[in-house]
């Protein structure tokens, strides 16, 4: 593996790109398609901290359970190596996203985000409060392209940012859930259980999409 395919599966890469074309849609419907591009590569770089910030910290965890397809663990790229490019990423994505179209209020608003997903990796997903940083950041994403225009972001946009946001939390932790819960991380979802989640992630589906069908 290369280190640059190293550093983009250390990004989370799935997840990374959703939310990158996510805000390429929402950039496009608001700017045009120049825009649209440097929006979705400053939230790009955005996603790359998240991302790598949270191998970085879990990086022993994932040593403990053996989790080989994390490159750290995998050796594919050492962990000095990846602290150096996360670093260097954090003034590089500051300045793509407020001195890019976002402007300096937008551009705020997203690294809002991208410091409430740090937060949850350092520590947040410990506590019963960890759907917050998930609520905030899905809410900034697509508030942030709409402040760059001057327009209030409307209520369904980022209350349902939030909503879809806490979902995708419950809906992400069901895969590690045995093994969060041995390693003593007590989320909001560790502590409901596999079972707890689920409803909870249906529930809030459920009213995401109610919120955006009657809200338009």
């Amino acid at each position: 593996m290369s280190k640059i395919a190293a550093l983009l599966k250390a990004s989370h890469f799935g997840p990374t790109v959703l939310v990158t074309t996510i805000a390429f849609f929402f950039a496009q419907y608001y700017w045009w398609e120049g825009p649209a591009y440097l929006i979705a590569f400053g939230v790009f770089l955005g996603q790359l901290i998240v991302g790598w910030s949270n191998d970085l910290y879990d990086y022993q965890d994932d040593l403990s359970h053996q989790r080989i397809k994390k490159p750290l663990v995998a050796q594919a790229i050492s962990y000095n190596a990846l602290r150096k490019w996360t670093f260097w990423m954090i003034p590089s994505a500051f300045f793509a996203n407020l001195f890019g179209p976002l402007g300096i209020k937008g551009g705020l608003v997203y690294m809002l985000g991208i410091a409430c997903g740090v937060g949850y990796n350092f520590y947040f997903k410990f506590t019963a409060l960890s759907p917050l940083p998930y609520a905030v950041a899905f809410a900034a994403l697509p508030s942030c392209i709409v402040k760059s225009k001057e327009i209030t972001p409307p209520l369904w946009m980022w209350l349902g940012g939030a909503i879809f946001g806490v979902a995708a939390h419950f809906i992400n932790v069901l895969k590690d859930m045995k093994k969060d819960q041995q390693s003593g991380i007590r989320g909001l979802p560790q502590r409901l259980g596999s079972v707890g989640s689920i409803i909870a992630a249906a529930v809030l589906i459920i009213a995401g999409v109610l919120l955006l069908l009657y809200s338009r």
